[in-house]
Formats: structure tokens, sequence, C-alpha cells
């Protein structure tokens, strides 16, 4: 086949969503172990609004192309990847690249997607659906019958993590706005106003603790999140979004998150702390591969039941991914914002 033209999203920069620019670049044929993927649909994250803001943990040096996950079609692949694999539907965890129209990816880092499963609605599922997943029931061990706590419910991974708790028989109670309490319930959860006082509400609701807590906040909130726990009771950590506009060097409140999770890990009080991290374990780089594959396919074939919803909060051209990053910025929304590919391959 002929080179590809690629459609690209640039961040040049620390700049507003508005300093986004677009360009296009020629993309040769897939090399040895490669595919060539045709992006149907990427998401805007957490991730991506720290890395324009230069602080996400280690981002790599301006220019580049931002885009955590994609889902898409395999239009070609390089020598020693099964031919099999052209015209499947796929998804991969990117970290970086994603909001492009077509990227050339590692064969071994694609998953299939579900025929039944629409590219947008897999979207919200890759790097929220895995995050969720591994939080839930490798990290947390969270058992049917049990109680947790999840901040920001409403959120791409609080509403995922919210659903696969329910799917599992488990009780969740959520944080989120007041306008987002009835769409926290929807999915099944307690909600739970986060800008009143938010322990003396979960100890009303579980007054013996929870057994786990999911936070993405850090911050001095950390340690009410802790001291809600149930004796044997976990408390996984997965972000610093409290800090998210503080001056300074990003890699600070990270830092000081690892420093004040294992202090607590050291204590006798039968509660342990955590921090999550989707890319732990790559170096072992089998390994790695088999447990996404194995995830994010249990994800995929319960959002393919019904037993899980996505939650899209809207889907935008990947030109206008400016619009998209405000947006998904703003706190207005539930779910995930989803750019959406040119239909043509």
């Amino acid at each position: 086949m002929s080179n590809i033209i690629a459609t690209e999203v640039v961040l040049p920069g620390r700049v507003e969503p508005a300093g986004l620019t677009v360009t296009d670049r020629e993309l040769p044929p897939p090399g040895a172990g490669d595919a060539l993927v045709h992006m149907e649909a990427t998401g805007v994250s957490f991730a991506e609004q720290q890395m324009r803001r230069g602080k996400y943990y280690d981002q790599p040096p301006f220019p580049f192309v931002p885009g955590y996950d994609i889902v898409g079609t395999v239009l070609a692949v390089g020598p020693g990847v099964d031919p099999a694999l052209i015209g499947r539907r796929v998804a991969a965890l990117t970290k970086i690249g994603g909001w492009s129209s077509h990227l050339t990816l590692p064969a071994g880092d694609l998953v299939p997607v579900p025929d039944g499963l629409a590219a947008d609605a897999a979207e919200t599922f890759v790097v929220n659906g895995i995050t969720a997943w591994q939080m839930l029931h490798r990290t947390a061990k969270v058992r049917a019958g049990q109680t947790i706590l999840v901040h920001g419910a409403n959120g791409g991974v609080g509403s995922t993590l919210v659903q696969l708790a329910r799917a599992a028989g488990i009780r969740v109670i959520g944080t989120a706005s007041a306008r987002n309490a009835d769409a926290v319930a929807a999915l099944g959860a307690q909600p739970v106003d986060y800008r009143g006082d938010v322990a003396a509400q979960v100890r009303a609701l579980a007054p013996g603790g929870v057994d786990a807590v999911f936070d993405h906040v850090g911050g001095p909130g950390i340690v009410d999140s802790f001291e809600l726990l149930a004796p044997g009771g976990s408390l996984v950590s997965y972000g610093t979004a409290s800090t998210k506009n503080d001056e300074g060097d990003s890699r600070l409140p990270v830092l000081k998150l690892f420093a004040r999770l294992l202090w607590w890990n050291a204590l006798p009080n039968k509660r342990n702390a955590s921090f999550y991290n989707i890319w732990a374990g790559r170096r072992r780089l089998a390994r790695f591969r088999s447990r996404i594959a194995e995830d994010l396919g249990a994800v995929l074939d319960l959002a393919e039941r019904g037993a899980l919803h996505p939650q899209i909060a809207a889907r935008i051209p990947l030109r206008e991914a400016a619009r998209a990053l405000t947006l998904a910025e703003s706190g207005t929304v539930t779910g995930k914002v989803v750019l959406i590919g040119d239909t043509e391959s």
C-alpha cells in the first residue's frame, strides 16, 4: 500500500487548549513486528490535561502528540506479524501518540475488540477499564459483599469502577458534585457531595469503615481516605488531581504521596496503602502484555454483554481536540470525552 498521510494533534509546549496545533505527516509502511492502525476513537484523559501543563510525571519533552489510548482498525502489518490481523478492530494503550488519524504500533500491544462493540464505546473502557479492573481486582482484591469508596465517581475511571464493582456484587459509595449525584446513583452508587464533609457523610453510610478507597485526588484529603478504611482495608491512590494547578516541580506532589503511603504501610494498623501505575511491570513485557490483554478483554466482554455501559460525555472530531480538551477540563461532564477519527481510512 502507498504511504499514509496522518493527521496529528500536536502539543507544542505549555499552552492552553487553544494552543494545540494540527499537522499532517507521512507515515512509512509498518516495520518488523508493527501494525499500521487507523484510529477510530481516542480519548481525553486526565493525563493529557496534565501533559499540557508540563506536569505529567514522566511525559516526553515538547513537542509531541498526546493520546493515551486508541481503538481502531488494522490497515497493514509489517514482517513477522500475522496478516490475519488486517481488518481487525483493536484497542491499545499508547501513553502518547493516540491523537492521530493513523499510527504505527507494536502488534504485541494490540488487544482485539469484540465485533458487537462500537469504537467510541470500546474507547471509554481502554485506559479507564484496565485501570479500574486492576485496582479493584488485582490491587485491592475487593470481594462481593464488601463496601468501597470511589472518589470522582462521575469521571472516566470512577464511573467504570462503580460499574465493575456493582457487577461484582460490591457496594459503592461515590463522591461527586451535587449536580452529578443523580448520574452517580444511576450507575448504582450511593452519592456523596464532595463539597461537603465527605468523611462525615461516608461514616454515616459505613460506620465500620469501608473495605477500599480509590483516590485520584491526593493532597490533604488522602488522610481522610486512609482513615475511612475498615481494619484490613486498602487505600489505592492513582493520582494527585488536587495539585494539578500548583506551580513548581511536578514530581514533588507524587514523591510526597509515595512517602506518605510508605509511612502508613510501616504502621501496625492492619490497613494498607498503595499507588497504582498502569505501566508498572512493563519491563517484563510478555507478562505485562498478557495481563493487559486478559484484563481489558474481561472488561470489553462485560461491555459487549451489556453489564457495563459506556459513559460518553461527548464525541468530538479529532481536528477539534482543543474544544474537546476544554470540555474535559471544565469539570461539568459525566464520563469521557471521545475524539473521533475520520470515517475514511
